[in-house]
């Protein structure tokens, strides 16, 4: 029975010169040498190069390092080392021996290509030896004292980078960081200075108290979402003023947060047993808070790549249109995914207010962690072991900072500057790509041949 939408499907092929259009295809040796070449030509017009039959695969290598070169770890990277680069042209202009010996660049000029190394790589060196390892100790566990200092800064930027970064992966904006900080905050140092608990078990409540305190308050802001259509990143960021004034109101409180005989917003200093064990000793900073964020992001991970959850929170983070007909409730996806990034982010609380800051904490607790945690999670492309690396980097710039100022006089809004520029790389790909002579992701897929051009010509 002919198609109706293809005239040519009725044409009688009895003719010798007439052949099919299957024929043709099946057996090209019955086409003339013209055709076969005009198909030939089509072929590789429509293709392109490499869609011709004769042309062999690209090798495993060659694929793989596409693959490296095309992906998104490497953009991380890049983006690292060209804020890095920036950085370094920073710290040359902002020094007084340089300036000093740009007077005469064109009489000497390596008195001022010398005097850029050198406050150059001193400036590295010395971020080196206060975020990784000290080599002018005299023993190994002085030595290693930085590294612990940058898993300490480490510690609350992993866990509030996981909290963004899991919204993220929904398609949430959750930029509420600080008000879910200071809540939790708030809650475990409660428990933690105005009960009396054994030990292990005070630790415990503290905690628990402390995550279910950021997840509520982030999930406010996945309720109004889900319900109302509310956009998250207005309700984060007025939730953020009302923990500020709200936990600063309760810390001039007499008989709340206010440690008492005292006049100062602060509470007073948490009990032993509510405290974070030392990890390494009472001689080093670094706490069980740690241990916690590294399962933290290993929980992560199991969600988002082998739960039914973690597939529902994709799919909506993808389309939540598409994931609404799959029968998938976006609302509720909404109201869990806030949920648990409030509890992330509330951990990064806990690890200050249980761990590093056991003396009485004010309403600045959360040190800018809530916004930087931002960073973190673009940085790792929002998955749980980038954002995990990511932190670790960006601990090692507050650690290393402090001593690159302190050795070398560099200023420590340099690392601010440095740390800006990561994301303003992170988010411009094709800027890191024209740079590196990258190439277009795109360019992984390849043109098909247009049979239906080659059987019209044969």
């Amino acid at each position: 029975m002919s198609d109706p939408q293809n005239p040519d499907a009725a044409r009688p092929t009895g003719a010798a010169g007439d052949l099919d259009a299957d024929v043709a295809i099946e057996e090209p040796g019955a086409v003339s040498p013209e055709k076969q070449t005009a198909a030939e030509d089509a072929r590789a017009t429509a293709g392109g190069p490499g869609a011709g039959a004769d042309v062999p695969p690209p090798s495993r290598w060659h694929t793989m390092l596409h693959q490296i070169a095309t992906g998104n770890a490497i953009i991380s990277v890049l983006a690292v080392l060209l804020a890095l680069l920036v950085g370094a042209i920073m710290i040359a202009f902002t020094d007084e021996r340089v300036q000093e010996t740009a007077g005469y660049f064109f009489a000497r000029p390596t008195d001022m290509l010398q005097a850029i190394w050198d406050s150059v790589a001193g400036a590295y060196s010395a971020l080196f030896q206060g975020a990784v390892y000290n080599f002018r100790r005299d023993t190994f566990l002085a030595g290693i004292r930085p590294l612990t200092e940058t898993l300490t800064f480490a510690t609350p930027l992993i866990a509030g980078g996981l909290g963004v970064a899991l919204a993220f992966r929904v398609g949430m904006f959750n930029i509420g960081g600080r008000g879910q900080m200071l809540i939790a905050a708030s809650v475990a140092g409660w428990i933690g200075f105005g009960f009396d608990l054994p030990w292990g078990l005070h630790m415990l409540v503290a905690l628990i108290g402390g995550l279910v305190g950021g997840a509520l308050w982030a999930g406010i802001a996945g309720f109004l979402k889900a319900r109302t259509g509310a956009h998250e990143v207005i309700v984060t960021i007025m939730l953020n003023y009302v923990a500020f004034y709200l936990v600063s109101w309760m810390l001039r409180t007499p008989g709340l947060l206010q440690a008492p005989g005292s006049s100062n917003p602060k509470t007073p200093a948490m009990k032993d047993t509510a405290i974070f064990p030392d990890l390494l000793g009472p001689q080093f900073n670094l706490h069980f808070g740690f241990v916690l964020v590294i399962i933290a992001t290993i929980v992560v991970w199991w969600i988002l790549s082998r739960s039914s959850l973690g597939f529902r929170f994709r799919a909506v983070g993808e389309n939540p249109n598409a994931a609404r007909v799959a029968g998938i409730n976006v609302r509720n996806m909404y109201v869990y995914a806030m949920l648990i990034s409030g509890a992330l982010l509330g951990l990064a609380g806990v690890s200050q207010v249980l761990g590093t800051v056991t003396t009485g904490f004010t309403a600045g607790i959360d040190a800018g962690i809530g916004f930087d945690a931002i960073t973190v999670a673009l940085l790792g492309r929002s998955t749980p072991w980038g954002t995990f690396v990511a932190g670790l980097l960006f601990g090692a710039f507050k650690a290393g900072g402090f001593s690159m100022q302190a050795a070398e006089g560099v200023p420590i809004e340099i690392v601010l500057v440095v740390q800006s520029l990561i994301v303003l790389f992170i988010a411009a790909p094709p800027l890191v790509r024209t740079i590196f002579r990258l190439p277009d992701p795109a360019s992984r897929r390849r043109a098909l041949p247009n049979v239906s051009q080659e059987v019209k010509i044969k």
